[in-house]
């Protein structure tokens, strides 16, 4: 099918029912755009969306790797072409990393790499055939600092970041943009049941560390500092930038924890170069 002429960009956004996937899908739609709004339930998107001319509703379980290939089918098939895929389907996982079962840590990885990956696979076939596109993989602030309570779901968002580097040099050369979205904590539902699982498992040595952190995400929920329709629009701002960058951290909370994280590792650096240097072998010296 030839590409749509009446969209300027055609949007597939995963996990698009609730939080910053329907913000998005919301902002889109608004700014001209068409979306391929995908979740578990279809019925869900269209409960939230209602039947919108510039809209397709796929249900799209991002484990599943036939299923993405699928719904990549039927984007084009409606629309011609995918522009811009958001990679925004993830959980959140909370308890110290002992306290999660292997279980746990299996699904939180289907979901938020693995996931990822097969939706990834499946768009970029078509991307390069018209070596035009823009990929968009969502991060967070926990893809620069891990801490007490999230560090396994953090070690996910790490594995993000650097799929994106890689995937930002590979597919530069054939005019496909990649971008990681950090955002720090935005007022949407992710610290609630719907989106975040809590290891049931609870362990007394971590109650000064990890036990203080399910304390706080409580009280935090629904009043996190970040709005995200703000962080929506300037997705798309940056979606519409000549050059977007590899990274766009989004919230005082990320830059703060970047500023920390950079200013922590350069002076452990500093501090243990002298050992880091001694490790090679000798520069032989010419005669």
């Amino acid at each position: 099918m030839t590409a749509n002429p009446e969209f300027k960009r055609v949007w597939l956004i995963t996990g698009a029912s609730r939080g910053l996937g329907a913000r998005m899908a919301e902002a889109v739609l608004a700014h001209g755009d068409a979306v391929v709004a995908t979740a578990r339930n279809a019925a869900s998107l269209v409960a939230r969306f209602g039947d919108h001319p510039a809209l397709l509703a796929v249900s799209l379980d991002v484990t599943d790797e036939a299923q993405a290939a699928q719904a990549v089918e039927a984007a084009i098939a409606r629309f011609g072409r995918i522009d811009v895929l958001v990679n925004n389907a993830g959980f959140g996982l909370l308890g110290a990393v002992e306290e999660a079962t292997a279980d746990e840590v299996r699904k939180l990885y289907e979901t938020n790499v693995f996931g990822l990956l097969n939706v990834t696979r499946a768009v970029l076939p078509s991307m390069r055939v018209r070596r035009s596109g823009h990929v968009l993989n969502l991060s967070s602030l926990g893809g620069h600092q891990s801490g007490p309570g999230f560090g396994v779901y953090c070690s996910t968002k790490f594995a993000v970041e650097g799929l994106n580097q890689a995937l930002h040099k590979e597919l530069a050369p054939l005019g496909i943009h990649v971008t990681a979205i950090e955002p720090g904590y935005f007022r949407t539902d992710f610290l609630e049941s719907t989106s975040l699982s809590v290891s049931p498992r609870l362990i007394a040595d971590y109650e000064g560390t990890s036990g203080q952190v399910r304390i706080a995400a409580k009280q935090i929920s629904l009043n996190q500092p970040g709005d995200p329709e703000k962080l929506a629009r300037a997705v798309i701002a940056m979606v519409e930038a000549p050059k977007p960058p590899m990274r766009l951290p989004l919230g005082t909370d990320t830059l703060q924890v970047i500023r920390d994280s950079m200013a922590s590792l350069a002076a452990e650096t500093a501090a243990w170069e002298h050992v880091a240097a001694s490790t090679d072998f000798p520069v032989a010296v010419s005669a």
